[in-house]
């Protein structure tokens, strides 16, 4: 099997083309050039990912936007360039994609509209710093951070050019979807 864990440093920083050689059942990001291993996510996260996929499904039925749960390569910064120039690759636990443009059998190029990132303790810096300043930069419009274990969903607009603070919803809540016109999501739900 050939993982990047494989390849001899003389290959790094890494880019999408060797992201694309890689077999192996793990699953990696490429962080500018760096191969971040991914942890199996928990049950919980999978039950949260579960429910805000249903109810964003539920809502974009027959509407231009798509919903697309993880695995899913979203390649920030790729324009109309080749696999060798890319060396940022991310993972979201959910992306939701408008413009059908952006979208090949591979996953995503470009920034998605909207981000939703369920964080864990083993994920928190990942997540809420790595992930968060790629997405800001990448322009991407709205971005939720899901925190199963505190039952909480923070909320982030972009606003000139930065990821800032918006919204914080809780179990008794319905959070809106500031992305998708008249979408709603039953926090209450995506916790129980």
């Amino acid at each position: 099997m050939t993982t990047p864990i494989a390849q001899e440093k003389a290959h790094e920083p890494y880019t999408y083309a060797d992201y694309l050689k890689w077999d192996s059942p793990e699953r990696y990001e490429l962080i500018d050039g760096e191969a971040v291993l991914l942890a199996a996510p928990s049950t919980s996260h999978q039950l949260v990912s579960a429910e805000l996929m249903r109810q964003l499904a539920n809502f974009l039925e027959g509407k231009n936007c798509k919903a697309i749960a993880a695995p899913f390569d979203v390649r920030l910064f790729e324009e109309a360039g080749s696999p060798e120039d890319v060396d940022t690759v991310v993972q979201p636990d959910i992306s939701v994609v408008c413009d059908k443009s952006k979208l090949d059998e591979r996953g995503c190029k470009g920034a998605p509209e909207m981000v939703i990132e369920i964080i864990s303790p083993g994920s928190l810096r990942h997540d809420r710093l790595v992930k968060f300043n790629l997405y800001q930069r990448a322009g991407i419009g709205e971005l939720w951070l899901v925190d199963p274990a505190g039952g909480s969903i923070e909320v982030f607009l972009l606003r000139d050019g930065f990821l800032l603070p918006h919204e914080v919803y809780t179990i008794k809540d319905i959070a809106k979807v500031n992305t998708l016109d008249g979408c709603f999501i039953e926090v209450g739900k995506v916790f129980a």
